[in-house]
């Protein structure tokens, strides 16, 4: 997890160097090489950061060329609301639900060994690596495409981006998405299956059961995290009230 942090605050920093306009869009950045060097990190946290920056829509990899800076999405230009991970989660499984029962309905075999390609690469990365959240982003916005509804990609990608983009919810998502990452991979292919079957149905119970596991496990954290809190405060006020005793 401290590998993902550091990945996540190397691609904030070049985040800014982009938004400041040192690297106008149109231009390359500077190779993995130079990047390590000034930031004081290894190649690979590079290359992980450059990733998660193309997931968002900054910049483009171009294989054998570089790493190129994205003309701004007018989308990516919205505020986006303060929303917890539950909130996320609970629309999430009401929309793609839906999304996923219609798209049974028309997509298409390239959408689905789009699908396909997407769940072996969640196999063969790390479930907290930016690989495989490129591939669960690509999954569930393809599924969003093959619905043949322009505004349910429209949506998709704006609660995507509540998903990546606000650190409360993000690092929510992470927390539980490590913990039993073997279900998740086969839960999305609960998913594919039964859109490649074309059946609207299984596919709408196979999302929902996806989130609803999502829901338990964020509640399970929550209240992890609650009892850590008052944990920590309970050993502050002892310690407070320790050293007002001594103190008299």
């Amino acid at each position: 997890m401290a590998e993902k942090r550091l990945y996540q605050r190397v691609a904030n920093r070049i985040l800014e160097m982009i938004v400041s306009g040192a690297y106008p869009p149109g231009t390359r950045l500077p190779g993995e090489r130079e990047l390590a060097e000034r930031f004081e990190v290894s190649r690979v946290v590079i290359r992980e950061a450059e990733i998660s920056l193309e997931a968002l829509g900054h910049v483009e990899i171009k294989v054998g060329s570089g790493v190129y800076v994205r003309e701004p999405d007018p989308m990516h230009n919205g505020k986006l609301p303060r929303v917890s991970a539950f909130e996320l989660t609970q629309t999430r499984l009401l929309f793609e639900s839906e999304s996923a029962a219609l798209a049974a309905t028309e997509i298409s075999a390239e959408q689905l060994a789009e699908l396909e390609g997407t769940i072996h690469r969640m196999e063969d990365f790390p479930q907290d690596s930016p690989e495989a959240d490129e591939a669960d982003r690509v999954f569930h916005l393809t599924i969003a495409k093959a619905s043949g509804n322009t505004v349910n990609h429209y949506i998709m990608e704006n609660l995507w981006r509540i998903r990546v983009e606000l650190p409360e919810v993000r690092d929510m998502y992470a927390a539980v998405c490590v913990e039993d990452s073997y279900r998740r991979v086969d839960e999305h292919a609960a998913i594919y299956h039964a859109l490649k079957e074309h059946n609207p149905d299984k596919a709408r119970k196979a999302m929902r059961a996806h989130f609803s596991r999502l829901i338990e496990n964020l509640l399970v954290a929550s209240e992890q995290h609650a009892i850590e809190e008052a944990r920590r405060r309970s050993h502050a006020n002892r310690e407070k009230y320790l050293k007002s005793v001594l103190a008299d």
